[in-house]
């Protein structure tokens, strides 16, 4: 499985900012307001993908340590502080770097829809009362978007397990 190419999430992200934009500007005064609120998700999957790449990191850090002393002979003392951990299950990072590429993908598109409400929105500020709300909700997506996309690749790259020496 090869990694997520940044310039391919770019390009998917500006090319749904620009297809965004021409849905929002053609169908604004019909869509249903934007709320702050409905990017969180997007949000909270990103803190679980960040805090499940650091967990994951070190737990193949340990299961590395454990194998290179098991063939030197050594026994693997545990770090102060440290407790043991179960071996990684292989699937289980297969599963995850699924995910990570998944998350990646979605996160790249919903920032691009996000940002082409946005854009639309601050055109609007002086115009349209509505416009305010709709930055601050679209700003928002941006950013909880942008946060998937970087809790993702940070995941992806926690799954990268090194080859033995």
């Amino acid at each position: 499985m090869r990694p997520v190419a940044r310039r391919d999430l770019a390009v998917v992200g500006v090319g749904l900012a620009v297809a965004g934009w021409l849905v929002v500007r053609a169908f604004y005064g019909s869509l249903p307001a934007f709320h702050w609120w409905q990017p969180v998700p997007l949000a909270l999957l990103a803190v679980a993908e960040v805090l499940g790449a650091r967990s994951l990191r070190a737990r193949l850090t340990t299961d590395r340590d454990r194998r290179r002393a098991a063939r030197s002979g050594e026994a693997a003392a545990l770090q102060p502080g440290q407790r043991s951990v179960e071996p990684v299950e292989p699937m289980l990072v297969a599963r995850l770097a699924v995910l990570a590429q998944a998350s990646a993908w979605a996160g790249a598109a919903f920032a691009g829809l996000w940002a082409g409400a946005l854009v639309h929105a601050l055109t609007e500020l002086g115009r349209l009362t509505a416009a305010t709300g709709d930055a601050v909700a679209a700003g928002v997506g941006v950013a909880c978007s942008l946060a998937l996309v970087v809790g993702a690749l940070r995941l992806e790259d926690a799954c990268r397990v090194e080859p033995d020496e």
